[in-house]
């Protein structure tokens, strides 16, 4: 039995045929990591589920206060969006260059209120509330970090009734986890989002904050890896569906200049 040497020529070619049919582009990763305000959920969650099955794509959502995603974003945490409650927070990653370049944008707005574990509690005025507590809780998101703690603190003394209310505040993670301690009847008043007390049926609105107590609150997403699958949830996020959805619960739209 004889046997033929290979070919070496043959080879050759085919492998360097081959070499030419292989993509030098990266595979797009078809799985979607977004880091998200907590006070954005019930209307990411719909979004989120609209965009998957347009897209095809998977998309995870990590929920929390933005202050502790952007910290968790800035030592490497895996997440290829962030949309922030707050332009601080989109800030503090953009200064240390974590965004991609032009994907920034606004895409909402949001108000704020005092919600109560008892529909009949109404406040007229915020300068009620230190009486309306009776030296019990006041439920809020941390007020120096989460931004609707700050947005709150911020009405609390353009009233005049930070001094009197700080030692009685207790203060979460973040805003839903302060409602919650609301709807569970821990603390008898909290300071919400209207978003947020429009999504639990367990709490009332006592109150609706005067926007021009504090910052306007301002949602900016932003994307933080370059992926075709991240270009296309940032603009279904501007479509008039995603729109409408978080219009639904009570998102207002971002003013021109």
């Amino acid at each position: 039995m004889t046997f033929q040497k290979p070919n070496l020529c043959a080879g050759l070619i085919l492998l360097t045929l081959g070499s030419l049919f292989i993509d030098p582009r990266p595979v797009l990763a078809d799985t979607l990591r977004v880091f998200a305000a907590a006070s954005v959920k019930t209307a990411l969650d719909e979004t989120i589920e609209e965009f998957q099955q347009e897209s095809g794509h998977t998309v995870l959502a990590s929920y929390g206060g933005s202050s502790a995603l952007a910290r968790q974003i800035s030592l490497g945490a895996p997440a290829d969006i962030f949309l922030s409650a707050n332009e601080a927070w989109m800030d503090y990653l953009a200064e240390k260059h974590l965004l991609v370049e032009g994907s920034r944008e606004d895409l909402f707005r949001n108000a704020l209120v005092v919600v109560a574990a008892r529909a009949e509690d109404t406040l007229k005025t915020l300068s009620d509330l230190p009486t309306a507590l009776h030296q019990k809780r006041l439920a809020m998101a941390q007020t120096d970090a989460v931004p609707a703690g700050i947005y709150g603190k911020s009405a609390l003394q353009s009233s005049g009734v930070w001094e009197r209310l700080a030692p009685f505040v207790a203060e979460t993670d973040n805003v839903r986890a302060a409602l919650a301690l609301v709807a569970t009847g821990a603390a008898p008043y909290g300071i919400v989002y209207a978003t947020d007390a429009r999504a639990e049926p367990r709490v009332s609105i006592a109150l609706h904050i005067d926007d021009s107590l504090h910052a306007p609150i301002v949602y900016p997403v932003a994307a933080l890896k370059p992926s075709d699958a991240g270009d296309a949830f940032l603009k279904f996020l501007h479509s008039s569906r995603a729109q409408h959805l978080f219009g639904e619960q009570g998102f207002l739209p971002v003013q021109s200049n």
